[in-house]
């Protein structure tokens, strides 16, 4: 082999070399680049948590606060049942002490 293949073979594998130095450079420097982004990224989506935690405790009073009005709903419902049947048993009694209502027309 003469003197210049073996010099055109240096500068091919030279040029092999700094090209994928430059590649790997490059693709590390893009990868720190993007690290950086996603850690900022990531203590956006923290400050955002912190806010749905809140935005959740508050829901989750107000579904306590429903919770007890639907007891008070049962209860005054149950309440309301009773009144309408002691309201019933009432109508009968005074019902009774009427007696019957009087007829128009006598049978024979």
């Amino acid at each position: 082999m003469s003197a210049e293949v073996i010099s055109m073979v240096f500068v091919a594998a030279g040029v092999l070399i700094t090209l994928g130095g430059s590649l790997f450079a490059g693709l590390a420097w893009l990868l720190r680049r993007m690290e950086g982004l996603f850690a900022k990224v990531d203590q956006r989506f923290e400050k955002v948590d912190q806010r749905f935690e809140k935005i959740d405790a508050r829901f989750d009073k107000v579904d306590e606060r429903f919770n007890k009005v639907d007891e008070r709903f049962d209860k005054v419902d149950e309440r309301l049942n009773q009144m309408q049947s002691e309201l019933n048993d009432v109508k009968v009694a005074v019902a009774r002490l009427e007696g019957p209502h009087p007829r128009l027309i006598f049978p024979r």
